[in-house]
């Protein structure tokens, strides 16, 4: 994110960066850990998961619909926005 000026001029979008040990700040993100321990508990030790099993969990993950996206799936949305940013350039 050593570019967030640049993409906050070409997009419009600010970028906003949380305070240090402030999980509050971080809802979907600690949501997120909150699905992956689901599949992988504190203390895993990935060097014994297979880039297989994580690109599962990863696709599972990207097909749940949320409540946060209007019960669309995440992978719904980021093709929704993608979508309207490359037809409005």
């Amino acid at each position: 994110m050593s570019r967030h000026k640049d993409f906050t001029i070409a997009t419009g979008c600010p970028v906003f960066f949380c305070d240090p040990h402030s999980p509050w700040q971080r809802g979907s993100n600690e949501n997120l850990n909150g699905l992956i321990r689901d599949y992988y508990p504190k203390g895993t030790n990935f060097n014994n998961v297979s880039d297989d099993a994580i690109e599962a969990m990863v696709e599972q993950l990207n097909n749940r619909p949320r409540k946060i996206h209007g019960f669309h799936t995440p992978r719904e949305k980021l093709n929704e926005l993608i979508s309207s940013v490359a037809l409005g350039s």
